[in-house]
């Protein structure tokens, strides 16, 4: 088995049902990938966008949120990195750019094989001349959901300090706008359960595991920061979630979940 592969079984498996709601039809069925790709710059020093593309490969995910992208930046070969990565793995991508940096930006990105029917970047509150951050709106067609399915994907303030998380979390739901389209979330949210940050997403959101799955270090994992949501109230239902074991090609692991969207 060729080494890659072996790397990305999954550490842990998540079975939860979400809704209570009685179900007809046959699910929609989706993977989803949450990835903070260091740039491409794995532990080993090496700027390897075909590594990211072979853990997306790997993992069959219908969309994927990426963070830490970069575009048009010189530390990376002023490669578009969500474009390349895009080619690479024979998806569609948007790309989100929240700070100006070398001769590019740097920011969130979202692939998927679905049709992508629009999109917006919004900024994330900004603190205390921190670096600014932002949630990357894309909305895609998909077969059995009606309407549109909607895509959060984000990355959250790191210092030690919460308030611009907290911030951050409410400022999701002002995009919201109680929309019931239906909606997951995606990111790094550089906090862990238990969190003012987390108590605050999952007013609205469910995380797709209820153990804690460990993301990084990336070398030996004791903290989840990385998190994938689907919106509460929707009939929404977790088969499985698990992290990665590839631990080259970036600082973090990647989460999976597996999960079906079932109209009522």
């Amino acid at each position: 088995m060729p080494r890659v592969v072996c790397h990305l079984f999954g550490l842990c498996i998540c079975l939860s049902v979400l809704t209570t709601t009685a179900f007809s039809g046959d699910p929609v069925r989706l993977r989803l990938l949450s990835y903070n790709i260091h740039h491409a710059e794995g532990v080993d020093g090496k700027l390897d966008l075909k590594r990211i593309a072979e853990v997306i490969i790997q993992s069959k995910a219908d969309i994927v949120a990426l963070q830490e992208v970069d575009q048009d930046v010189g530390r990376s070969g002023n490669v578009l990195q969500a474009r390349e990565l895009a080619r690479l793995v024979g998806m569609n991508h948007v790309f989100g750019g929240n700070i100006k940096l070398q001769s590019g930006e740097y920011g969130n990105a979202v692939l998927t094989r679905f049709e992508i029917e629009k999109d917006k970047n919004h900024f994330l509150p900004c603190l205390d001349k921190g670096e600014q951050r932002g949630v990357l709106e894309v909305h895609v067609v998909v077969n059995g959901i009606e309407g549109s399915l909607r895509i959060l994907a984000t990355h959250f303030d790191h210092r030690k300090d919460d308030q611009e998380r907290v911030l951050s979390a409410k400022k999701i739901e002002s995009i919201m706008e109680n929309d019931q389209t239906p909606s997951l979330l995606l990111g790094d949210i550089n906090d862990v359960l238990g969190s003012r940050t987390l108590n605050e997403l999952q007013i609205k959101w469910q995380r797709t595991n209820q153990q804690e799955l460990f993301t990084i270090p990336v070398d030996k994992p004791t903290r989840q920061i990385d998190f994938i949501f689907v919106r509460s109230g929707q009939p929404w239902r977790v088969t499985d979630t698990r992290v990665l074991e590839e631990k080259l090609a970036s600082d973090h692991r990647a989460i999976l979940s597996e999960i079906e969207y079932r109209s009522e």
